[in-house]
């Protein structure tokens, strides 16, 4: 069995996959009542076999179910804390040209952990990964994308009715997610990703400004999302690998933030407990690699430099260059490779085909059995 202290690995994923059509079918049938929920989580099952087998075939060592049991990457993990409830919203969020559906989380009761369905998920999980080569990961929105979500528009209210004094819900966010991933711990899990938005958001200058222009302090905001973060991971088993990966936006093969990491970088590469980034670098849209500086020096870079976004498969060589460019900031002994991010952070996808997602993949095993030789 792999030994859990390597993950990342040299060839590695972000965690969400496309779901197959007979995957989105079975949602669309049990939307309208026509499959029942049993039949649906049957269906999920054999189609996260099917995927975990793929996956270990083109010789990955963290496998993931794909989310392929979630409709959004975030949103279903919020809605089963108790106190926390979807909620349509006038508007969904806005990416370049595309706006997704309307969905939110919002607060309507004391935030707290009773039981949560992603810990049977993931049972199921490494029950499939077994107990071979590979590690069943477990993927999970950040505790500051969460806060962000029920701080979002006229969500603030409803959190402010429940939560007079702020810092109380922020007590009680931290509690809950701690609980979450104790009980994802219990079940087996040691390999852990927070997917976190927060901080890609704040590398945009145009948010940046906007920010500034309202009664938030953005370096206030930096250090807010650092606390809960933080206060979540402290504490926790040491044989637990954490690990976290900064997006801007993925939805439909669209984007909704870009900016180098210049302006989190001291705090985010520097101070947030977590042993690994996975860090997007498939466009110019992401910056230069100089902010890569403030990585502490035992801390690892997973370089997101295939991009998940379309079909166009990548010049390996091109992407090597990248790869040692990267090293004059950080070891290559500390580097690894994978997508910039998933391949459908919603159950959307991007637009592109399995086939074509799969290409992406090899090319990035290629890519580290040349550079590196070795997982």
């Amino acid at each position: 069995m792999c030994t859990l202290h390597k993950a990342p690995f040299r060839a590695d994923t972000v965690g969400s996959f496309l779901r197959p059509e007979r995957l989105k079918q079975a949602r669309l049938d049990y939307s309208a009542n026509r499959i029942s929920k049993e039949t649906l989580i049957s269906i999920e099952d054999e189609e996260i076999l099917k995927l975990v087998a793929k996956q270990k075939e083109l010789g990955l060592k963290a496998i993931t179910d794909g989310e392929f049991r979630r409709s959004w990457w975030h949103l279903d993990c919020f809605w089963f804390f108790d106190g926390i409830d979807k909620i349509t919203l006038d508007a969904g969020y806005k990416f370049q040209g595309v706006e997704s559906r309307p969905e939110s989380a919002v607060v309507t009761g004391k935030i707290g952990f009773t039981a949560h369905p992603f810990v049977k998920h993931f049972e199921f999980l490494k029950t499939a990964v077994g107990t071979d080569d590979a590690v069943a990961r477990q993927t999970l929105p950040a505790p500051a994308q969460c806060y962000a979500e029920l701080f979002r528009g006229d969500n603030a209210k409803a959190a402010a009715s429940i939560y007079p004094i702020i810092e109380d819900l922020q007590a009680d966010l931290i509690a809950a997610y701690k609980q979450l991933i104790l009980a994802l711990y219990d079940a087996g899990c040691r390999n852990l990703q927070l997917d976190d938005c927060t901080w890609g958001m704040l590398c945009d200058a145009n948010f940046w400004t906007t920010m500034v222009t309202t009664e938030y302090n953005p370096e206030k905001l930096i250090d807010l999302y650092l606390h809960l973060n933080n206060s979540v991971l402290e504490g926790l088993p040491e044989d637990l690998t954490i690990n976290t990966h900064v997006c801007r936006g993925n939805f439909k093969s669209t984007w909704a933030a870009s900016g180098g990491y210049d302006r989190v970088a001291k705090k985010l590469f520097g101070e947030e407990l977590v042993n690994a980034y996975y860090l997007e670098f498939d466009t110019e849209r992401s910056g230069d690699f100089g902010p890569l500086k403030e990585v502490a020096p035992h801390k690892k870079v997973v370089l997101g430099l295939v991009t998940s976004k379309d079909a166009t498969l990548e010049n390996k060589s091109a992407i090597i260059k990248r790869i040692h460019e990267a090293a004059e900031y950080v070891p290559l002994e500390n580097l690894y490779l994978s997508p910039q991010c998933g391949f459908a952070s919603t159950e959307e996808g991007n637009l592109l085909t399995e086939e074509q997602q799969w290409d992406k993949i090899k090319l990035i095993k290629e890519i580290a059995d040349e550079v590196w030789g070795t997982l």
